[in-house]
Order: C-alpha cells, then structure tokens, then sequence
C-alpha cells in the first residue's frame, strides 16, 4: 500500500471510533457532510480504527445503557435520561433516530475484531456503520449470534466472522489502534487524524471538517 507521501494529492483520514459511541455517529454524519462540499471528495480515504470507550465492561455482559451510564458516572437513570436526550436531540439533527431506551451497553472489544476483518474484505466502513446503527438505533443485543449476522449484511463470510470471534484474532490489531490513539494523545473518541498531521476531537461541526479536509489537501499538493 501507498504511503501517504507517496499519494499525491490524496487525503488519509483515520478515524478512531467506537460503536457504542453517540458521538462518534454523530461525528460520522457531520463528517460525510463536509465531503459532500469537498471537491476533492474523490480524493479522500477513509480508515476507521479501533478505540474501547469503556474496557472495563465484563465481556459477554449486556446491560441497559441507562443502567450503565448512571453507573459509571454515578448518577441517577432520570440525570442520565436527561443527559441522552440531549445528545439524542443532536443526532436527530444528523437525521440519526437513537433509541437510548433500548439500547444496550456491552463490551466492544470483539466487535472491533470484527471490524478489522471486515476491513479486509474491503468494508470497513460500512461494518462500521451498521454496528453502530444496531446499537444506537436498532436496540440491538450484541452478542456473537448477532454480530456474525450483521456482518454478513455488509458482505463478510458468516463463516470467518465467527471464526474470528471464536479465537483471538485481530487482537493485536485492536490493541495497536489503541495504542496508536494513546501515543496521538487521545483521551477520548471520536477522533480524526488527516494525513498523520492534523488532528480534530470530537463530533465538530461539518464547517471544522471542512476546512481540516482543505488544509489537509493544500498541503499535500
């Protein structure tokens, strides 16, 4: 594969998400808002790479994203209702219909594994979003039985999706994702690096990806 110096002109956008993330959907959607401004849209690639918001959460446990939350941040579910419906009101803005009632809290780690392996099937991206849709908005329970078969929606080999999740595979791959944000210094996701030198936190507005993308393009012309 090209080095990004090797490119010319070509944007790296890499993205480090998680799919339990509110955020990072509503970063996703701002994101692919800007490109449809971008001229030079063609000429951006996008990688997603792993990040555990939570990598406490015991694995194989599924628990109301409610419960979870008021939990972790030790506050009561009606503060916690309170807090999503906000978020919930921006999402409805990036035409994102979150279901906070129903959604589940789990741990993510396998199902970054997963998405390394969709990613070399070429469908990374849209692994991606369909986890996250099924979380967020479909109220899905994540274990394996559904991961395998969301996975086959975007074109993965039901066969190898469970293979993957039935070993360690990719393992190392998550962990290098996350250790690549930590040396970056990200504390948190979503977060968008261009071309390895410019970086943008958070879910900002379609206006900040916009110009990120332009400067990021200017400079490797």
């Amino acid at each position: 594969m090209a080095t990004v110096s090797e490119r010319n002109k070509f944007v790296l956008v890499e993205i480090w998400s998680d799919v339990v993330c509110p955020w990072c959907y509503i970063g996703k959607r701002r994101l692919e808002t800007a490109l449809t401004s971008f001229e030079h849209a063609a000429d951006v690639e996008i990688v997603w790479r792993s990040f555990q918001l939570d990598p406490r959460t015991p694995k194989n446990s599924y628990e109301p994203v409610y419960d979870a939350l008021a939990k972790k941040f030790g506050g009561s579910k009606d503060q916690v209702k309170q807090m999503t419906a906000q978020v919930a009101e921006l999402a409805e803005a990036e035409g994102l219909h979150y279901d906070f009632a129903n959604a589940v809290s789990f741990n993510t780690f396998d199902a970054h594994r997963l998405l390394h392996l969709a990613k070399k099937h070429g469908a990374g991206g849209e692994a991606h979003e369909r986890l996250m849709r099924a979380n967020l908005i479909e109220g899905a329970r994540m274990d394996t039985g559904t991961l395998v078969k969301l996975a086959e929606e975007v074109g993965v080999p039901g066969d190898e999706a469970r293979h993957v999740l039935d070993t360690d595979e990719y393992t190392a791959d998550v962990n290098a994702d996350i250790r690549q944000a930590q040396e970056y210094g990200a504390t948190g996701v979503p977060f968008f690096v261009l071309d390895r030198a410019y970086g943008v936190s958070g879910a900002q507005p379609a206006e900040v990806f916009l110009q990120a993308l332009t400067t990021a393009h200017k400079a490797g012309a």
